[in-house]
C-alpha cells in the first residue's frame, strides 16, 4: 500500500503533474486529485492504487518505509 504523501512526493521527484500521472497510470485525474487530498492511505479500490504505484515505479520511484508511520520515496535515476 502507498500513502497520499508518497504519491505526491513521488510525483514531484519525477516531475509529473497530476494529469501526467493520470495518463501514465490509467487512473482518472479526479481520482488522483481525491487521493492526494486525503491523509494516510487513500480509500477506494486497491487496483487504482496499484496502477499509480506501478506507473511511478516504472519511472524509477522506490516506495520506502511504512506508509502510515514513516512514508518515504526514493528516486533511482535511469542511466
Amino acid at each position: 500500500m502507498i500513502s497520499s504523501s508518497q504519491i505526491k512526493a513521488a510525483r514531484s521527484l519525477v516531475g509529473w503533474s497530476m494529469q501526467v500521472l493520470a495518463e501514465r497510470s490509467g487512473v482518472s485525474l479526479i481520482t488522483i486529485k481525491r487521493y492526494e487530498a486525503v491523509s494516510g492511505i487513500p480509500g477506494g479500490k486497491i487496483i487504482q492504487l496499484m496502477k499509480i504505484k506501478t506507473a511511478l515505479e516504472a519511472a524509477g520511484i522506490e516506495f520506502i518505509g511504512d506508509p502510515l508511520e514513516s512514508p518515504g520515496v526514493r528516486l533511482h535515476q535511469k542511466g
